[in-house]
């Protein structure tokens, strides 16, 4: 019956320490979100500015969520976000750039 006694942790979404991380999910859920957006709009060539400059912004945020993440599933999320920021930045310069059709 030990088991009776302890907290149940592994139904936590976020926090596997049983503390609460509200900067670190905030980071995670923002480059989740900027990874999204740079990796869908990547698909389109019209769309370049916005997804290298989500992009952009969303390998910053995870960088800094990573620097400061404390579990293992902040950085999961962390990873995810920043590999659809990676790619959805490198197609955005490819089709045009961060100032591509500006000047």
């Amino acid at each position: 019956m030990a088991q009776a006694l302890r907290p149940n942790t592994a139904g936590s979404l976020l926090a596997t320490d049983g503390r609460p991380h509200p900067l670190q999910d905030t980071l995670m859920a923002v480059t989740l979100v900027l990874g999204m957006v740079a990796f869908v709009t990547a698909m389109f060539h019209s769309l370049h500015l916005l997804s290298s400059w989500a992009g952009l912004v969303g390998i910053f945020t995870g960088a800094y969520g990573q620097w400061i993440s404390e579990t293992t599933r902040e950085r999961f999320g962390l990873i995810l976000g920043l590999g659809a920021s990676g790619v959805g930045f490198f197609l955005g310069m490819a089709h045009g750039g961060l100032f591509g059709g500006l000047w």
